[in-house]
């Protein structure tokens, strides 16, 4: 995340400063069956293993709301006490809602809290008061109010305006706000956000002091303010397509879109529901009644609780079964395998996976429509090769009809404990939506230095037909985001470059100057980014050169619209924005150098 001076009456401060601050923070579908084993032809049929149950209680760190029970309240203090400053902790809680009205209700939001409404539609949850997300526990400064998330829920703010004040991997999702959004901390401190989608908000939206914002598929009364990089895709209300002055960039629509899995009551039932895919989409999916998809009983999922082998979890995909996550931290001593086509692994309250001895935590088949939500994959202290696969090495079939979707799904490597892995993240199936993650290699926490979270590359794009929305990558030791496939599109990149380079050899790329944030390769044809943002902050070396943010063919088919790099405070610099285009960053006053088009 950044840390960074923005145009906002909270400027003042220099970055020394404020980096001294942060510096003594960093201190501080089917039906079950049976599972048989495999035994040798000659030999007597071994004896078949028990089924593993689907269903079940959700855990003790499920917390479920009903409008007659007293003390919600009072239980939403604690939870936001105990988890406020917990960056690093290792609590994990879910804050569920049933249909209803709640009447003045503050929740506010701590790290690892995730918070959401029951019912179908976010109307089906109202709550008189307010979802907030503020920045007290740091001074006012905003850009570490990581992972934490609301969803499907209807408020109506008790002063018009309800705040959330958040940095990455911080979702707002189906959400309906009656009144007005505030994503600036009070003070209008730092901050380095964020990601909306599918929520209506009837008053406008003031983002302020946020440097950069990702909104899709929803409808805004306004939106008040840009600092560098505020992008759009069919988003009713939106600003006019305007970067760089101010900095929107908007899209009419989003070429492709299907929104999150989510849980719901269903009566006294708990049901998954499975949004279908949208072309060409514009607005919210729960406006007019009912959203458009399919639904699973909780009973064809098994409900997972930390302490579950990664035997256990496999068992359970290979009877039939989609796997729920409730809250907690998960340790793996073998790869989760998804083999079936629209299998469902769903992750609650930032449900953890830690891969141990090297191994990589997730990966996926070749296969249709698979739906991997809402949990977080924090690297081992063994190295990985990678954490995350979607699909295997050379993986070819078509999925247009039924994409894999990865949302919410955030990668981790250092900052709770010493962490590394190669790659991050590898999407090998053609056809896959990334929609909404950020992958990020720690430059504050425990275990962090430029060899202690050794981490190369963030993401490796093989499969043709990709789409991005809403990517945050950041601080891998070369290349952030390294694109393979064909026919690639990106909608949002947010982007810093590891501030922790010893010098400028540790960097060096062959006759280049640093790695690219974002590079698509030589190979590819056609390939095509809208807002995408690239910064640096070379802290311990400050007169390190990094030549480019972005690099990319010359081809026709190669496109890029409303790119910039800045320098943070003049640690570092970027001598061109993409390829050789684009000016020098210069000086002290962190003022982005755009392209508006390449080529």
């Amino acid at each position: 995340m950044s840390h960074t001076p923005t145009d906002t009456p909270d400027s003042g401060r220099s970055p020394v400063a404020r980096r001294t601050v942060l510096g003594a923070m960093a201190a501080a579908a089917a039906a079950p069956g049976l599972l048989a084993l495999s035994s040798p032809a000659s030999a007597a049929p071994a004896p078949q293993a028990a089924a593993l149950p689907g269903g079940g209680d959700l855990g003790p760190n499920v917390i479920v709301f009903d409008p007659s029970n007293a003390g919600i309240q009072a239980k939403l203090d604690q939870i936001f006490k105990q988890q406020e400053t917990a960056q690093f902790g290792t609590g994990r809680y879910a804050l569920l809602f049933k249909p209803g009205t709640y009447n003045g209700l503050n929740a506010q939001l701590g790290f690892y809290t995730s918070i959401a409404g029951l019912g179908l539609s976010p109307d089906d949850t109202s709550i008189n008061g307010d979802v907030t997300v503020d920045a007290g526990w740091f001074n006012g400064n905003a850009t570490q109010n990581f992972w934490r998330s609301a969803e499907n829920l209807a408020l109506t703010p008790v002063n018009g305006t309800n705040r959330w004040a958040v940095a990455q991997a911080a979702p707002f999702r189906r959400m309906h706000v009656r009144g007005g959004l505030n994503l600036a901390p009070n003070g209008y401190g730092w901050a380095s956000g964020g990601y909306i989608a599918d929520s209506k908000i009837d008053g406008s939206v003031g983002p302020y002091s946020q440097q950069q914002w990702y909104t899709r598929d929803s409808s805004v009364g306004g939106w008040s303010n840009a600092v560098w990089n505020m992008v759009f895709s069919g988003v009713q209300g939106a600003p006019a397509q305007s970067f760089p002055n101010p900095p929107y960039t908007t899209l009419d629509t989003t070429p492709v879109s299907r929104e999150k899995p989510f849980l719901y009551l269903n009566g006294s039932e708990y049901r998954v529901f499975l949004p279908e895919k949208r072309t060409n989409a514009r607005g919210v999916t729960w406006g007019n009644g009912t959203p458009r998809g399919t639904s699973l009983p909780l009973s064809q999922f098994y409900v997972a609780k930390p302490g579950v082998t990664a035997a256990t979890l496999n068992a359970a995909l290979t009877q039939g079964l989609h796997l729920l996550l409730t809250p907690g931290i998960y340790h793996l001593d073998q790869p989760i395998q998804v083999n079936r086509a629209g299998t469902v692994v769903l992750g609650l309250g930032y449900a953890t996976l830690i891969p141990d001895n090297g191994v990589t935590a997730l990966r996926t088949a070749d296969v249709d429509g698979v739906r991997l939500a809402g949990f977080l994959i924090d690297a081992g202290p063994v190295n990985s090769n990678t954490l995350l696969e979607v699909g295997p090495t050379g993986a070819s079939a078509d999925h247009s009809a039924n994409p894999t979707t990865v949302q919410d799904v955030f990668v981790r490597i250092g900052g709770a404990g010493a962490g590394k892995a190669t790659t991050s993240m590898v999407v090998n199936s053609r056809h896959t939506i990334i929609d909404h993650t950020w992958v990020w290699r720690a430059d504050h926490g425990t275990g962090v230095g430029w060899d202690t979270n050794r981490a190369d590359y963030g993401i490796r794009v093989n499969g043709a037909d990709v789409l991005a929305t809403g990517l945050f990558v950041e601080h891998f030791n070369k290349y952030d985001v390294q694109w393979y496939g064909e026919r690639g599109r990106t909608i949002f990149f947010q982007n810093e470059k590891a501030y922790d380079a010893p010098n400028q050899a540790a960097i060096q790329n062959g006759s280049i100057k640093g790695y690219a944030a974002y590079k698509v390769a030589d190979s590819v044809t056609t390939h095509e980014g809208w807002g995408l943002g690239s910064y640096c902050y070379y802290n311990v070396d400050p007169t390190i050169v990094q030549h480019h943010g972005f690099a990319a063919p010359n081809k026709p088919g190669v496109k890029f619209h409303d790119l910039l790099v800045v320098s943070l405070g003049g640690a570092g610099q970027y001598e061109r924005v993409i390829n050789d285009t684009g000016a020098p960053t210069s000086g002290t006053s962190t003022v982005p150098s755009t392209v508006v088009s390449y080529p």
